[in-house]
């Protein structure tokens, strides 16, 4: 996914009304088989102050919404913790 709707990569946004420790639902389903795990790995990152941790399954490196957040704009690469993304979810038909 990208940028949020309507909105360029690279620009200044306001942070979503949702706490760093919970990813958007379109980048983290709460049906995810590893959620648990990518959840208590985000963490643990954010509470060391850490930019990422590498991912329960993958090894690859994730970055955290605090790091994100930090950073001060939305990249539009679909960072699976961007604090940024507030488009509301579909429903499932």
């Amino acid at each position: 996914m990208d940028a949020p709707k309507g909105q360029p990569p690279g620009r200044r946004l306001p942070l979503a009304p949702r706490p760093l420790d919970r990813p958007h639902p379109s980048r983290l389903p709460a049906t995810h088989p590893g959620r648990e795990r990518i959840l208590a790995a985000h963490a643990a990152a954010l509470a060391a102050g850490e930019a990422g941790y590498p991912d329960p399954d993958t090894g690859l490196f994730v970055l955290t919404a605090g790091f994100l957040a930090r950073r001060g704009t939305c990249c539009g690469r679909g960072c699976r913790h961007c604090p940024y993304i507030d488009d509301p979810v579909p429903e499932a038909s």
